[in-house]
């Protein structure tokens, strides 16, 4: 039988079923423990007793296999099998105590190995005392020496984790309260400054600011229509005293034949009719010569 273990454990391990980086995490806080195991014997009431103690409100689910004796691996392996299919468990318990190398060889079985590394449930083995070793025990995602040992890794302690959180209540209060003793004297310091710098004297201020741009924008405004007005009126003298009407006024004429300017003598004939512009009207006149 050792030279069977062996040479199955080795072919196992080359096949990488007892991969490290395969091994999943047991949860922290299960809600239902799965045990795989004999109904009438020492280690499930050992896993009872440990269970309930630590953990109570944790649901134990048990599902009865012969652990010796050649039904005992085809049935292990189908209860294994079955929790996963009913996704009934978040950790699984696959074991029994104590005996012979003889009395212990199902979970020596290549079937049972293989069903413990393919199952999506973590598996802790717990098989026989804390000597022993089986193959089930190398292809678990964790190895524990006993069932009772196994039953204190499924579940956590509920007096520690009480414990622990009344640890963490205390650390929070303590934090929560300089936290509050912190910001209390920020709070005191604002308001400090606050009652040496009033914000309504603040806004007076801005009010006298705004009132000095509003003046200086109103002069510049005042000073900039005052400068293009002078400007404007220089424009108009000029255009006034190039306008055609003020050199009428001083007695010219402008004569236009048809609409258009006489500027040659050429551009009329004896007997044209033609108009003549002065400063207060036009006079028709007829060409006699030219």
């Amino acid at each position: 039988m050792s030279y069977a273990f062996e040479q199955l454990k080795e072919r196992l391990a080359k096949e990488g079923l007892f991969d490290t980086e395969k091994k999943k995490t047991i949860p922290a806080y299960p809600q239902r423990v799965g045990v795989v195991t004999s109904p009438t014997g020492a280690a499930i009431r050992d896993i009872i007793n440990v269970i309930s103690r630590r953990f109570p409100m944790t649901e134990l689910i048990l599902c009865p296999v012969a652990v010796q004796g050649d039904y005992a691996a085809p049935q292990i392996k189908a209860a294994i099998e079955e929790f996963n299919k009913q996704k009934a468990a978040d950790v699984l318990i696959v074991g029994r105590g104590g005996g012979s190398i003889e009395e212990l060889w199902a979970f020596n079985e290549e079937i049972v190995a293989r069903a413990v590394a393919a199952s999506d449930i973590p598996v802790i083995s717990a098989v026989g005392h804390e000597t022993d070793f089986t193959i089930c025990d190398f292809a678990a995602d964790l190895r524990a020496p006993t069932p009772s040992a196994a039953a204190e890794l499924a579940v956590p302690d509920m007096y520690q984790q009480k414990e622990m959180l009344g640890n963490m209540k205390r650390r929070l209060d303590s934090a929560v309260s300089d936290k509050i003793g912190v910001e209390r004297a920020r709070l005191e310091i604002k308001k400090s400054v606050l009652q040496r710098m009033s914000p309504q004297n603040y806004i007076d201020n801005l009010r006298v600011r705004c009132d000095r741009a509003s003046m200086a924008m109103e002069n510049a405004v005042k000073q900039s229509v005052t400068v293009k007005s002078k400007e404007f009126s220089a424009i108009c003298a000029k255009l006034d005293a190039m306008s055609p009407l003020k050199i009428l006024a001083r007695g010219y004429s402008v004569a236009t034949k048809e609409g258009r300017i006489i500027t040659d003598v050429s551009d009329v004939r004896k007997g044209d009719m033609i108009n003549v512009r002065v400063s207060n009207g036009e006079i028709e006149c007829e060409v006699k010569g030219c």
